[in-house]
């Protein structure tokens, strides 16, 4: 596939509150912090990892950050050295579906012919060079596909029942050695038979990191979230204005709380494209238990004290791995 010239823009969602991270956080640290402002391991947060994977992919002007507005706390400290870019303030968490329409009311304002790739920030990927080959296997797909959001799966190294997972079909094409495949059903915290079947079939676990046009989006957004399009369409049509900051507060009074892959992804499998991180490993670092296995298997030791894990209130038992710098 030939890459055409295409803006590329990145978004990072780092809107989310961590709670099932949050007793482990504030036996660690005495107080809550949402988990990607933490490090735990190394010397940089979730958030900054996330951040420099973006800049290594897209331009980091071109670089879109949706935080908490109760996290602006956090993000002087978080952001300190690095390169410019765009940071969004969610009134507030109303779910991913907003968070992730939220940023591309933004970019698609001001480039409406752009590319995005959607990173979550909670998220461990090793080692990140090959993950970003593949991301960018993705990007180079998307510009042929251009009517489908090209969705990043993983294949299951245990049975996780807490991870969406994708069932995936045929080959649609091939990107620099990848396939894209179609997308089939979509299975949200699946029993133990469910899961074990879906392993058997080769499903993926849904990563969230996606790829796609902005137009595409936008498009597949109004056929899925009307409710929650009309709101962005009306902060589209303010932004650079005064208006602008009014009606993102406006917006947000009334906005639902949605779930972007239930609400969109599992309705229009017609228009995803599938691929796999081959070679990746990757962990939702949503509990700690996943936190702490990740560290384990790498080797690494941990920023949090050990005592910390065996203590009664704190909810971890063992479980998934990790590299940091």
């Amino acid at each position: 596939m030939r890459v055409e010239s295409n803006p590329l823009w990145s978004i990072i969602l780092a809107g989310g509150e961590g709670e099932r991270t949050r007793p482990f956080i504030e036996q660690w640290l005495g107080c809550h912090k949402p988990k990607q402002y933490c490090t735990f391991v190394g010397n940089r947060s979730m958030l900054q990892h996330t951040l420099d994977r973006a800049d290594r992919l897209v331009r980091p002007e071109h670089k879109v950050t949706v935080i908490g507005r109760n996290h602006r706390e956090f993000v002087n400290e978080t952001l300190e050295g690095h390169r410019s870019g765009h940071v969004i303030l969610q009134p507030r968490n109303c779910g991913t579906a907003a968070g992730v329409f939220l940023p591309l009311t933004f970019v698609r304002a001001w480039d409406p012919e752009a590319t995005v790739v959607i990173f979550p920030s909670d998220h461990f990927v090793f080692p990140e060079a090959r993950f970003l080959e593949t991301v960018r296997r993705g990007i180079r797909a998307s510009h042929i596909l251009q009517d489908r959001l090209i969705l990043f799966g993983v294949r299951p190294s245990h049975l996780e029942l807490d991870y969406g997972w994708i069932n995936v079909g045929g080959v649609l094409g091939r990107s620099g050695g990848s396939c894209v495949r179609l997308a089939g059903s979509f299975l949200e915290k699946p029993d133990p038979m469910e899961g074990l079947q879906a392993m058997a079939n080769g499903a993926l676990w849904n990563t969230l990191v996606i790829v796609a046009k902005v137009s595409t989006l936008w498009k597949l957004g109004w056929q899925s979230l009307p409710g929650i399009m009309e709101r962005f369409e009306r902060l589209g049509a303010r932004i650079g204005t005064v208006h602008e900051g009014e009606t993102l507060q406006e917006i947000y009074q009334d906005m639902p709380s949605l779930d972007f892959s239930c609400e969109l992804l599992q309705r229009v499998p017609e228009h995803l494209g599938v691929m796999e991180l081959e070679e990746v490993l990757w962990s939702d670092w949503g509990k700690p238990e996943r936190i702490v296995e990740t560290l384990k298997t790498l080797g690494k030791k941990p920023a949090f004290p050990s005592e910390i894990l065996q203590r009664p209130t704190s909810p971890l038992h063992s479980i998934s791995h990790v590299e940091v710098t």
